[in-house]
């Protein structure tokens, strides 16, 4: 395939793709038979839509996307002895992770309960003290007082404390992947169990809770009830899918998309209020929930107190609301700064170690878990490789994995876990989590590269940037991202249209912040675009785009509306850039 604009490596080391001949008829043929515009279709026919799948696919409902819940095995007895609970006035506990999945999760439980006149024992592990997931002293302290106990977005490989939770039975809401066995609960729903066919295996845990409900809601209906509300939960969903990078696909896009309808009602106390305090002053779209309410609640189970995301998400209380949210986003800034200390020095060694091995991995002493997770997506996002970074403390090194697309590192270590390198570790294809022991640490990441190698991760050269066309100036207007807009909400696995503008003349370039550029661009048309390049001078764009001269630039990333003093223009985000 022939490079986009004749760009074989930009200036980001990058060759540039646009789209195929046969995908540009594909479009041409589209636009003229939906009389879309032709940007649009474009993007459809990457999707892979056809004309006649068009309209529904940019109008995705729930109704003909949200599968049967009785399609999951177990579903039907975890409603069950759910709803049994509930009309016993039993007590229940809900044992959630720590993260935005987790949290989102144990949410939709709660209120779904409080709408039924019924609360729940809340209870988060410390990330530190217990590390992830059921362990058996919480479980037996649990069990001891309450008759059920659901465990959401984990419990699927805690086989020891969920036994150790007799007399209590328990329920597992989860999606991360399953071992040969399952632990001896009375329902263990989740669709990346082995014995499940792997077709809803993209859900998070908060999709999976979401569907237990409509199955719970269903059964009360067959006797007659009416259970709660469901739709207004979908905001906690749309939540969770987007920060746990679930990709935005079949039901998930329509979960998601109104899940966001849900959230710019700005009903949720919890989430307004950290709207509020991150100086959100839009209606939501998927990048915000990724990356800009996302990492705060996360803070609270990294650096924080465990249970501030799911008490925020939760809460009826706006004064609550606002002291968590306030909490959160002061954690935030605390976990920006450990962050980037590790950051540096896990880039550094990582770079001693070679960034072209089927694995780039990095352990320090200290190096605080709550962070070892963004940071080893900082390496991903680097290298285009798998990675791995690890905080050892007293001997054991708890650690982070992420992963690039077609190579599935949750398989991998649970590999390396059951050959005894691990002490324990697993996750699903994108990302997961290990404990290792100091002394085989050498040996575990040797033989995880090894399985990684396998599955062609040694192989992956610097990433295509992939273009889906290029535009003029003129043609960026507020009505073409309004167009746009139909075919997302863009994120993991449907990446927000990117194209590229070529040969412009960059004008009026400034640094903003430590490392940040904005500039103006135009064709000398009469056409300009305002855009942005965010972390500019931490690379090679910043210094090339900044100096004087009538140097031209092909440009490439992804246009958005940037609201300023009630006005709206269109700006380009770039991500790429290349000599003329």
């Amino acid at each position: 395939m022939s490079s986009f604009l004749s760009v074989e490596q930009s200036l980001t080391g990058r060759r540039w793709i646009g789209p195929t001949p046969e995908a540009d008829r594909l479009a041409e043929a589209m636009a003229q038979q939906t009389r879309l515009p032709l940007p649009l279709a474009r993007i459809l026919v990457a999707r892979g839509v056809t004309p006649e799948e068009s309209e529904g696919f940019l109008e995705p409902t729930i109704r003909e996307l949200l599968p049967d819940p009785r399609s999951l095995r177990d579903m039907e007895q975890a409603a069950a002895r759910f709803l049994k609970a509930v009309k016993a006035g039993e007590k229940i506990a809900v044992f959630a992770d720590y993260d935005v999945d987790g949290g989102s999760s144990a949410a939709l439980l709660i209120n779904w309960l409080r709408a039924m006149g019924r609360e729940a024992t809340l209870y988060i592990p410390d990330r530190i003290d217990e590390g992830y997931g059921p362990n058996v002293p919480a479980m037996e302290s649990l069990g001891a007082e309450h008759p059920l106990i659901v465990c959401v977005d984990c419990g699927t490989l805690s086989h020891e404390p969920v036994a150790a939770a007799k007399p209590a039975d328990v329920v597992i809401l989860d999606h991360h992947l399953g071992g040969e066995t399952l632990p001896p609960a009375l329902a263990v729903v989740n669709p990346n169990r082995q014995d499940e066919t792997g077709e809803l295996g993209h859900l998070c845990a908060a999709s999976v809770v979401f569907l237990m409900l409509v199955e719970a809601n269903r059964q009360l209906r067959d006797e007659g009830v009416q259970g709660p509300p469901l739709m207004t939960l979908l905001d906690l969903v749309a939540l969770a899918t987007v920060a746990d990078v679930a990709p935005l696909t079949g039901c998930n896009r329509a979960l998601v998309r109104q899940g966001l309808k849900i959230m710019a009602r700005r009903e949720r106390p919890g989430l307004v209020a950290l709207s509020d305090v991150a100086r959100l002053d839009r209606a939501p779209a998927a990048y915000h929930l990724g990356f800009v309410l996302g990492p705060r609640i996360n803070a609270g189970g990294r650096i924080g107190a465990a249970d501030l995301g799911a008490r925020l998400l939760s809460t009826t209380d706006p004064h609550e609301a606002q002291s968590i949210a306030d909490r959160l986003d002061q954690l935030n800034t605390e976990r920006r700064e450990v962050e980037n200390a590790v950051r540096e020095a896990a880039l550094s060694q990582a770079e001693e170690r070679g960034l072209n091995a089927p694995l780039v991995w990095a352990a320090g002493a200290g190096w605080h878990p709550g962070v070892v997770g963004i940071v080893a997506a900082r390496l991903k996002e680097a290298t285009n490789r798998p990675s791995v970074v690890i905080g050892v403390e007293g001997g054991i090194g708890k650690g982070s994995a992420r992963s690039v697309a077609g190579v599935d590192i949750g398989a991998a270590i649970q590999r390396v876990a059951a050959e005894g390198l691990l002490l324990k570790g697993g996750g699903h294809k994108m990302a997961a989590g290990l404990t290792v022991e100091e002394d085989k640490l050498e040996p575990a990441m040797a033989r995880l590269s090894e399985l990684l190698a396998k599955q062609g991760a040694g192989e992956i050269g610097p990433r295509d940037l992939r273009l889906d066309g290029m535009l003029m100036p003129g043609a960026a207007t507020p009505q073409l991202i309004e167009d746009l807009d139909r075919a997302g909400p863009f994120g993991q696995g449907a990446p927000a249209p990117r194209f590229a503008f070529a040969d412009m003349e960059v004008v009026g370039a400034r640094r903003i912040g430590e490392s940040h550029l904005r500039f103006n661009f135009g064709d000398g048309m009469g056409g300009r675009i305002e855009a942005i390049c965010f972390g500019a001078f931490d690379g090679p764009l910043g210094p090339a785009l900044s100096q004087p001269g009538a140097q031209r630039f092909h440009l490439a990333g992804r246009l958005e509306i940037n609201t300023w003093g009630g006005r709206n223009k269109v700006q380009l985000r770039l991500e790429d850039a290349a000599e003329a």
